[in-house]
């Protein structure tokens, strides 16, 4: 992956995922299905401007949904925990 903006799709907003950044200097970000742990950590580093110490991914299934007749399936997505050396801060996610 060359395009450091195409590997970080978005960050993951939820009370865990917040939590996680309050507390344990833990960020979740969704990211490119084909990224690899050192692409997310190298993004992670040009794009926030932080030292990463660790790097955790997962793929997370898609689900099968119904609305009515319909019936169709979200896509799979992969989603990253980033874990940052102690004192470094993403200030634009601390405080979602």
């Amino acid at each position: 992956m060359k395009d450091v903006y195409k590997v970080i799709k978005s960050p993951v907003v939820t009370e865990k995922s917040t939590g996680l950044g309050l507390v344990g200097n833990k960020f979740a970000f969704w990211v490119d299905l084909k990224a690899g742990k050192g692409d997310v950590k190298e993004a992670v580093q040009k794009v926030f401007g932080v030292t990463v110490v660790g790097v955790q991914t997962m793929r997370v299934p898609g689900k099968n949904k119904r609305l009515g007749k319909t019936s169709g399936r979200t896509p799979v997505r992969k989603k990253a925990y980033v874990t940052l050396k102690e004192g470094d801060k993403i200030e634009a996610l601390s405080g979602v």
